[in-house]
This record gives structure tokens, C-alpha cells and sequence, in this order.
């Protein structure tokens, strides 16, 4: 006969549940101890938040070709080959264009010191167009002529400049560019665990957001992706195309450097209203030169491409992913630019995505909770 099996005596303190008083009171300082860490976390992250936003909108941004490029190269054990192509491609995307800046800057910089030292000997020439003026061209000639024109106005503005401009401005460019650095580096290192860890990540967050708002969060987290994804293409693509054929047009119509002003134009062009602003610096390099009528069709050209950008294509593609109105799309990218410097690109609009979908729902007069 097979021996009983006897209980296992459970302690009392175990078994038995803590008072709801004491429930409340460990619930209430769990709530704390969690609100205190997530404070001191974003404390001593403030420095680097926006390096982790950039590298989690890029790869929002990217993910669909790095999933289509896993599916087609399937990582190893270790997932570490294509993670590294990708950041290194984002990486070269970013450096590559800055590269050609600096040769560029370096090429003019003998135009420069001559044009500097030819103002500090014999004053500072005036345009050729003051002559070409409407109206006032022998008044403003005149005026240039007495304040810029000879030597010691062209070597006393050139020295006060030099030192109450050049010193500070250099000293503050110089800390801004390492720091950028530093961000842009942190930002390329997060990007590539994003990428190789994308599959967990993803997983934590839909979890988390179950958890802690329900079917409605992962609803909300859904639109704001879409939102980055329509961005993306509504300004970034849409920015660069502009920059590609206004660029052509500035190499047909003469103006000076072309590639760069066509590469200025593509970021400014990001920005709503950004492109216009490039647009007059190349017609007023062209009136400056003399050629008025080259001006003119480069600023008919600009008005057009903008317009038809700005009200066909980026509301198609920004409003048609997110199915956001364009007007509160561009409130959020100019309010997301003046809160967040060029990160509220990505930022404002998805903000507002989810505020106009949870407004939806409330006004709708039901909520969905599948």
C-alpha cells in the first residue's frame, strides 16, 4: 500500500492577502517609486532625448525597406551584418552631402580671402545691379560709393566685423558642430539596436500599450506611425524632388553654385514656405549679377513647383496615409518645427494624428475596443 501523501503546511503570513490598507498604501508607493525613476531616467537622458526621437523616426521611417531586405537576406545567429549595412547607409546618407559642402566650402575660400583682401585695400565695389535700379540708382550708387567704397570703410567694417562677429559666432559653431556630432553619433548607435532588435521592441511596446491604455493605445501608436510614414514622404522625398528640379533650373538659368543652392533648396523645402526662401536668395543672386530676366523665371519656375507640391502632392500624401486634413497637418509641422527645431517635422504631425483619430472616436459616440 502506497504511503498518503501529506499537505505542505503553507505559513499563514503567506497565504493569508495583505490588508487593503496595506494594499492601498504599497500600491500608492509602487505608483511613486515608478514616477521618480521615469523622472530621473528622462533627467539624466534630457541631453540625448533627441538623438533617441531621431533614431526611433528613422527607423520608423526605414523600417519597411529593412524588413523587405530581412526577408530577402535573412540575418544570421547574431543579426549583426545587416543592422550595420543599414545604419552605416544612414549614416553615409547624412555625412556624404556634408562632405561635398566642405570640399565645395574649401574650394571657395581662395575666392574669399581675395575678395576680403581686395576690400581691405580698395573698399568694397558696388553691385552692378544699383545701376540697373527702377528708381534711385544714381541715390544708392552714390551712397555706396561714399560709405563702402574706399579703403578705410571696406578695412573698418571688415575689422569690426572680425571683432564683434567672427571670434564669438566661430567659437559658438565650433561647440555646436562637436556637439551635433556627438548627438548624431548616439543617434546611429541607437538606430542600429532598433534595427537588429526591431522585432522585440515592437513586441514590448504593443504590449505596453495594451496594458496600460487597452486596444485604444495600440490604436493611437498605429496612427502616429503612419503619420512618420507620410511625412517622410510627403516632406523629405517631396523636398528632395523639389530640390532636384529647381537645382536644374538654377543650372540653366545661371545662378552661382547650383548644386548647392539646389541641395539648400531640397532641406528648405522640408519646411513649409522653407522653399520660397531659397527660391529669392538664387533670384537675388541673379539680379545682383544682372540677369533680371533669369531672375524672373526662376522665381515663375519656384511658384510653380512649390505650388503644386505644397497643394497636390503633399496633401495626398501626407492626409491620404494619415487621413489627417492637410490644414492640421501643417499646423503640427509648424508647431512641431517651433517647439522642436526640425525633429517637429516627424513630431507635430504625429501628434496631432492622434489627437484628431482619439477626437474621432469620442465624436463618434462609441468606443471601439477591438
Amino acid at each position: 500500500m502506497l504511503p498518503t501523501a501529506q499537505p505542505v503546511a503553507v505559513p499563514a503570513h503567506a497565504a493569508a492577502p495583505p490588508p487593503p490598507e496595506r494594499a492601498r498604501s504599497q500600491g500608492a508607493a509602487r505608483v511613486v517609486l515608478v514616477l521618480a525613476l521615469s523622472a530621473l531616467g528622462l533627467w539624466i537622458l534630457h541631453g540625448f532625448l533627441p538623438a533617441l526621437a531621431w533614431a526611433v523616426v528613422l527607423a520608423i521611417a526605414l523600417w519597411p525597406l529593412y524588413a523587405r531586405l530581412e526577408r530577402r537576406f535573412p540575418p544570421g545567429r547574431h543579426n549583426l551584418l545587416l543592422p550595420t549595412l543599414m545604419t552605416t547607409a544612414v549614416a553615409l546618407v547624412f555625412l556624404a552631402p556634408l562632405a561635398i559642402l566642405g570640399v565645395q566650402a574649401a574650394r571657395e575660400a581662395h575666392d574669399v580671402a581675395e575678395f576680403v583682401r581686395n576690400a581691405e585695400a580698395n573698399g568694397v565695389p558696388a553691385p552692378e545691379f544699383l545701376q540697373h535700379l527702377p528708381y534711385g540708382a544714381a541715390q544708392a550708387t552714390a551712397w555706396w560709393n561714399d560709405n563702402l567704397g574706399h579703403a578705410q570703410a571696406g578695412s573698418d567694417l571688415l575689422h569690426r566685423f572680425e571683432n564683434h562677429s567672427v571670434v564669438g559666432a566661430s567659437r559658438n559653431f565650433g561647440r555646436e558642430v562637436l556637439h551635433r556630432i556627438v548627438l548624431f553619433g548616439f543617434s546611429l548607435v541607437a538606430l542600429f539596436f532598433l534595427f537588429r532588435d526591431w522585432r522585440t521592441v515592437t513586441e514590448q511596446a504593443r504590449v505596453a500599450c495594451d496594458r496600460l491604455f487597452g486596444p485604444r493605445g495600440e490604436r493611437v501608436a498605429r496612427q502616429m506611425v503612419a503619420s512618420v510614414h507620410g511625412t517622410v514622404d510627403g516632406l523629405v522625398l517631396v523636398g528632395l524632388g523639389e530640390g532636384f528640379i529647381l537645382g536644374v533650373v538654377y543650372y540653366f538659368a545661371g545662378v552661382p553654385h547650383p548644386v548647392l543652392l539646389g541641395a539648400f533648396t531640397a532641406v528648405a523645402a522640408m519646411i513649409p514656405f522653407g522653399a520660397a526662401v531659397a527660391i529669392a536668395i538664387a533670384a537675388l543672386l541673379l539680379v545682383a549679377a544682372g540677369s533680371v530676366k533669369a531672375a524672373v523665371v526662376v522665381a515663375v519656375a519656384g511658384l510653380v513647383v512649390t505650388f503644386v507640391a505644397d497643394h497636390f502632392v503633399r496633401p495626398a500624401l501626407i492626409g491620404g496615409t494619415t487621413k489627417l486634413p492637410f490644414l492640421w497637418v501643417l499646423l503640427g509641422i509648424l508647431g512641431g518645427v517651433e517647439t522642436f527645431g526640425l525633429l517637429g517635422l516627424f513630431v507635430g504631425p504625429a501628434v496631432m494624428a492622434a489627437l484628431v483619430l482619439l477626437w474621432r472616436e469620442f465624436t463618434e459616440g462609441h468606443d471601439r475596443t477591438a
